[in-house]
């Protein structure tokens, strides 16, 4: 299976497309690291070995970083600079929760001492995207090792060579056989196959929605536990009263870090009537001066998109805003940065975006954002909740009685106030409605990757 650099159309690696057999022996090795020297380590020693993890990865950080940069066309700056850290601080938080995951006694009625055991679910198949492909495995894969569970990661097919990398820093940093298994093939198969398989305990999907639906309905067969992060057209509120620099600075952020591939991306930026020419003036003069460049160069802040296919769909949208009546304020336009080659898109902002275009209602998945009119407070709710998805979102606004208003009438698993795009491994990250169930990051996620056991022993003389 060959991957392609985005920003150079090169083959740059061929990896093992497995099938079917391949899960099987997969599984296999992760159900027999399960009963063999990982199932009987102290979590302590769990921890320590999931914190070398961490470590390992540090030291390789300009390797694995480039890895990350040349397989999805990120900036190098954004890959070893924010990534892959966060990656290593995860397992690091994780590695600190493992000798912490505990049960409890329970006081009940008659002469019996109850108490609960936490145990890990078995095996877990994390299958993440394309868009942070390092990142999004770690999430999954530190808390359920720390919880004492054996995980076959499943990178996507473009991206596969950081989750390669990180098999390599297990075995480095002594993980058992079967511990953390790597497994690459496209999803239709190897995906699948993981989702069915009756040896596997837990799937941990990062992905789109309609995937998603699939896992649920395919992981029904066998009552795995599933926990899916799924995609999201997150609003981004500007208030009348808002720091508007600031405001600026953030909706940029918000949908063009990552080139836009962000499940989070705030891709519809609903801006007060009465400040909106103006803010969106300032913003496209801001968008214009945002110019793609070589990834590996460390002074771009704007790389590639991940691949052919991803372009033309970025494309494909951007042609429907214009067909559909939007107003082109800033890029629209396939990007070159002097090569003749690369998958580059100009960052795009249309206006006059009305809810029921197409660039509004779907998850485009790239630089493109829709910027729509409101004229009070609640009409402005009431369009950033008039979506299926509910990921993310944003409002600005220096009356901080506002905020909070708005913050709990937003339907979503993330409200950042006066920011954007902020994480940190100890705050918990999900959805509501359609993007998704169940959380990532934080002390949340250890129930996800355990599961209880009461025990009942009965004390009458």
């Amino acid at each position: 299976m060959e991957v392609v650099n985005p920003a150079t159309e090169e083959v740059i690696a061929s990896v093992a497309s497995a099938g079917a057999a391949d899960v099987d022996a997969a599984v296999a090795a992760a159900r027999a690291g399960l009963d063999g020297p990982w199932g009987k380590m102290s979590a302590r020693e769990r921890g320590r070995l999931v914190s070398r993890l961490a470590d390992r990865l540090m030291e390789k950080a300009d390797e694995v970083a480039r890895l990350e940069t040349i397989h999805n066309g990120k900036p190098i700056s954004e890959s070893r600079n924010i990534e892959i850290p966060a990656a290593a601080e995860c397992f690091e938080y994780f590695a600190g929760w493992a000798d912490k995951v505990m049960g409890e006694t329970i006081p009940v009625k008659g002469n019996h001492l109850t108490y609960t055991l936490r145990e890990p679910i078995g095996v877990v198949a994390a299958i993440v995207p394309w868009n942070f492909p390092l990142l999004l495995a770690a999430w999954k894969v530190a808390p359920a090792l720390a919880c004492g569970n054996t995980v076959i990661l499943k990178p996507a097919s473009q991206t596969p060579l950081t989750a390669i990398a990180l098999g390599e820093i297990a075995i480095e940093v002594g993980l058992p056989p079967g511990v953390l298994n790597v497994i690459t093939g496209a999803g239709s198969t190897v995906g699948q196959a993981l989702v069915e398989h009756p040896g596997i305990d837990k799937v941990a999907f990062t992905g789109d929605t309609t995937t998603g639906k699939a896992i649920m309905r395919s992981a029904a067969e066998t009552l795995k536990t599933i926990t899916l992060e799924l995609g999201g057209k997150s609003p981004n509120i500007v208030l009348a009263d808002a720091d508007l620099d600031a405001a600026l600075r953030g909706v940029a952020v918000g949908i063009f870090y990552g080139k836009g591939e962000v499940c989070a991306a705030g891709s519809r930026l609903l801006v007060d009537r009465a400040i909106k020419d103006e803010f969106i003036d300032k913003l496209a003069a801001r968008t214009k001066k945002m110019v793609p460049g070589d990834p590996l160069d460390p002074k771009t802040r704007f790389g590639s998109v991940s691949s052919k296919k991803q372009l033309e769909t970025v494309l494909r949208y951007i042609d429907s805003g214009r067909k559909e009546g939007a107003t082109l304020v800033a890029g629209g336009e396939r990007a070159d940065i002097g090569t003749g080659k690369g998958y580059f898109v100009q960052p795009t902002v249309f206006a006059d975006v009305t809810p029921e275009m197409t660039i509004s209602r779907e998850e485009i998945f790239g630089p493109v954002l829709a910027a729509i009119e409101f004229a009070d407070l609640d009409e402005a709710i009431a369009k950033a909740n008039d979506t299926p998805y509910g990921l993310a979102a944003g409002v600005w606004t220096r009356d901080i009685k506002k905020a909070h208003y708005v913050a709990r009438k937003l339907q979503a698993g993330t409200v950042w106030i006066n920011t954007y795009n902020v994480y940190d491994t100890a705050a918990p990250f999900g959805g509501y409605k359609q993007s998704g169930f169940g959380r990532e990051m934080s002390a949340h996620a250890l129930q996800h990757y355990t599961q209880v056991k009461s025990v009942w022993v009965d004390l009458n003389m």
